[in-house]
């Protein structure tokens, strides 16, 4: 007996997976944030930090009176004349001064420090590893009235006041931590085959380090060079102990804002922001360059 067989029916295709599905409002706005939320996200945390420089930016246009707290009408009398404002320049300068010195003593005695300490044995090595984070820990405001007591009860004894010469020394002492520790940390993702291949080569421990060491830990160096700068030209807490009648742009800043940051503290802020995010975005020009061309000649190779 012959069968009957009817055909199977599949059921209509329903939800997300049908051809003319279209999601509800609400729905295509929970996608949508799903899927930008790390953009969101970083566009909210960037406004956040940025918030203050764009303030002090826009300020630095204000034509105030004796105050720059409320908005008064836009000038550019401030950019024309920044050192309007008396001992702002002054202070600057200083500042830069400070900056340069402690940089520059604090980069080498810290690279010297950080390649003992990576690459040679020593009694108490284990201890210096943990002392050298001992400053980078101490509050500023305990270090600084440490160094105050020092410097008053010792040094002057010896003819050593307070002034420019004690806030170089401080800087030294807490940017030195810092240097260390950033480039200690370029020097352990050295491989150390590297410097033994060029010894194996006949190169001496002279010519090792300037023609393969220090090239290597260069960026190292100049990271913490700079983070060792811009430490010390934004020290206050610090500073304010030590610097007896010698004023840096911090201090002129801190004294300035009792009656109202004037408009040229707000320019040469600015002016420094910006210099510094040139030095950042040149950096990384220069090693994209660089990494480039080393790509290009080992694929030539």
């Amino acid at each position: 007996m012959a069968t009957v067989t009817t055909p199977r029916t599949t059921p209509p295709a329903t939800g997300a997976s049908s051809p003319g599905y279209r999601p509800s409002l609400a729905k295509r706005v929970q996608l949508w944030l799903a899927k930008h939320f790390a953009m969101l996200s970083a566009i909210l945390v960037l406004l956040y930090l940025f918030l203050p420089v764009a303030y002090t930016f826009a300020f630095s246009f204000n034509d105030h009176g004796k105050t720059n707290i409320v908005w008064q009408g836009f000038t550019w009398e401030h950019w024309q004349d920044p050192c309007g404002v008396a001992g702002a320049c002054e202070s600057l300068v200083t500042s830069l001064q400070v900056g340069a010195i402690s940089t520059l003593v604090a980069t080498v005695l810290g690279t010297l420090m950080a390649l003992a300490m990576v690459r040679y044995r020593y009694r108490g090595k284990a201890a210096s590893n943990v002392l050298i984070f001992v400053p980078m820990a101490t509050p500023e405001i305990v270090m600084g009235a440490a160094l105050l007591t020092i410097f008053v009860q010792g040094f002057s004894n010896i003819g050593i006041h307070l002034g420019f010469g004690t806030i170089v020394f401080s800087h030294i002492m807490f940017c030195l931590s810092f240097v260390v520790v950033t480039v200690k940390a370029r020097i352990q993702s050295l491989d150390p085959r590297i410097e033994e291949a060029a010894q194996d080569l006949y190169a001496g421990p002279v010519q090792t380090f300037w023609k393969v060491t220090f090239p290597l830990i260069l960026p190292g160096i100049l990271g913490a060079a700079m983070l060792a700068f811009s430490l010390s030209f934004d020290d206050f807490i610090i500073t304010n102990f030590v610097s007896g009648n010698e004023n840096t742009f911090p201090k002129f800043v801190y004294v300035a804002s009792r009656r109202g940051i004037p408009a040229e503290a707000n320019v040469i802020g600015f002016s420094m922001f910006v210099l510094a995010v040139l030095l950042v975005i040149g950096a990384q020009v220069v090693g994209s360059a660089r990494s480039s061309r080393s790509r290009g000649r080992s694929r030539s190779e």
